[in-house]
């Protein structure tokens, strides 16, 4: 049952998207916060509305490309030359060429901040080779996530779908999850999605700045993406942490970019309120220096740096000296006999008083 009302419900988006029908709501088609460190839903409406991403799906290249890193097949500095596929994609871009090469980390910095569609597809073909196997490790990324089958990915990019093409697809409550799990698995995430500007190749400069309103705005806020095209209307991943606690909101298919950007930021400032903090790191540990079984009390220069005298425990436990045991014994043997003589003597005493 569930299935076949997701693939009606697939089914009509994919009408919406060939007939060039937006299905952007006022204030939104859907919307969800989150505790980001327990995954606890702290608001939904919505949640489970399939949308279009559009760009906000360039988060899932980029826990694509680090999960690589990570795994070392893949480094920051490698060098990924530009294809003549990347280079006519169109839409926000860095403009890149086929003559030129860039670095794995500068092109990520231009998919976050730019949302470079060239650099996306330029990334997807360094990584998989082909477009195509690209999306296929972003559809095997989300089924490793747990996300719902609504979620189904058909480009790199998040540009609308191309003639009898599909769209781009997800929740807000999905695609929180996998904002969860890539901030989880990937701290230095924000590192890219927090950053408002940077210029990109300096011989040619190319000022990119980002499209998230929210950052500097919002006190705390250190990513993530967003998205637009006409069909999906205004969407926003958003994440937001303040005194140890931290809080993912995903707003999508506002009809303009001001009601997107308010719910994004009243959910963020409402979830940090409720949201669990992380725990702190344990206090360090007082370390004991280990005592020299010396003969007598020792001096030290330092007595604080040297810790204090043996623990009573230690003291209890500690064996006693074997020096001066013989003298031990023979006292208890001069002891009995001195009781006996004793003994004896009372003996022989009534003896001789019994005559």
């Amino acid at each position: 049952m569930n299935k076949l009302l997701f693939l009606l419900v697939a089914a009509s988006l994919w009408v919406s998207a060939a007939r060039g029908a937006p299905i952007s709501r006022d204030p939104y088609l859907g919307a969800i916060a989150i505790d980001a460190h327990t995954g606890n839903v702290l608001f939904e409406d919505g949640a489970d509305r399939p949308g279009y991403p559009a760009s906000m799906l360039k988060l899932m290249d980029l826990f694509i490309i680090l999960d690589r890193v990570q795994q070392g097949s893949l480094r920051l500095d490698d060098m990924v030359q530009v294809t003549k596929e990347a280079a006519e994609i169109g839409g926000s871009q860095v403009w890149l060429d086929p003559r030129e090469r860039f670095t794995v980390d500068e092109l990520l910095y231009a998919l976050m901040i730019q949302s470079a569609n060239d650099a996306a597809m330029a990334l997807a073909i360094h990584v998989a080779g082909t477009r195509d196997g690209f999306v296929r490790m972003m559809n095997d990324k989300a089924r490793e996530l747990g996300l719902s089958p609504i979620t189904q990915f058909q480009s790199p990019h998040g540009l609308p779908p191309g003639e009898g093409q599909r769209p781009d697809m997800t929740t807000p409550r999905d695609f929180a999850k996998l904002c969860q799990a890539l901030l989880a698995a990937h701290p230095e995430t924000v590192k890219y999605t927090a950053e408002t500007f940077r210029v990109f190749r300096p011989e040619k400069p190319f000022e990119m700045r980002t499209h998230n309103g929210l950052l500097g705005d919002v006190p705390g806020c250190d990513g993530l993406k967003t998205g637009w095209i006409r069909d999906s209307g205004y969407c926003i991943a958003a994440t937001a942490q303040r005194d140890g606690a931290r809080v993912i909101a995903v707003v999508m298919g506002s009809a303009t970019k001001q009601a997107r950007d308010a719910k994004a930021t009243e959910l963020l400032a409402r979830g940090l309120l409720d949201a669990s903090r992380a725990p702190a790191p344990p206090p360090a540990s007082a370390s004991v220096a280990p005592v020299a079984p010396a003969a007598g009390p020792a001096v030290a220069a330092d007595d604080e740096a040297q810790g204090e005298d043996l623990p009573e425990a230690v003291a209890e436990e500690a064996p006693e000296s074997k020096g001066g045991g013989w003298l031990k014994s023979l006292g208890l043997v001069l002891l009995g006999a001195f009781l006996a003589a004793v003994v004896g003597m009372a003996i022989q005493r009534r003896l001789l008083l019994g005559r």
